[in-house]
């Protein structure tokens, strides 16, 4: 069965953002582990990842306003706009800390990273769960 336009673009509103989310989390993970001399360059790195999560979180948000396959839902605003908004913008923000408050910094970004997880876990759940049980609906209405 060939893709459409509309799906297309709710794939690129909910789907792509989850796998964005797990790479973030990954490449976090990655930083926070590598045997730094300080936090300095770390923290340069995930604030360039916090940064970029904001302005991505700016195009999720108009692709889910575009797409016309699904109707968002608040639940669907809370984890694909403003949990990951406030995730990225943790991050961000953390890095001002880092300097001279290193443990409370650390913490953000772990805070940060696990609220991208538990995110990217939910909204793949959530995706898994309304193609099974979308697609049979569509099924049993034939």
């Amino acid at each position: 069965m060939p893709i459409v336009r509309g799906q297309a673009q709710a794939g690129a509103a909910f789907a792509t953002p989850t796998i964005v989310h797990f790479g973030a989390v990954l490449l976090l993970s990655a930083i926070v582990s590598a045997p730094w001399h300080g936090v300095a360059s770390a923290a340069v790195l995930w604030r360039l990842l916090g940064l970029s999560g904001i302005v991505y979180e700016i195009i999720v948000t108009r692709r889910m306003r575009v797409q016309t396959v699904y109707t968002p839902e608040f639940e669907d605003w809370l984890f694909h706009v403003l949990l990951p908004l406030a995730a990225y913008a943790m991050l961000a923000l953390s890095t001002f800390a880092a300097p001279s408050h290193t443990r409370e910094a650390l913490f953000a970004v772990g805070a940060a990273t696990l609220l991208l997880l538990f995110i990217g876990i939910h909204n793949a759940w959530d995706s898994v769960a309304y193609h099974v049980f979308g697609s049979r609906s569509d099924q049993i209405k034939r």
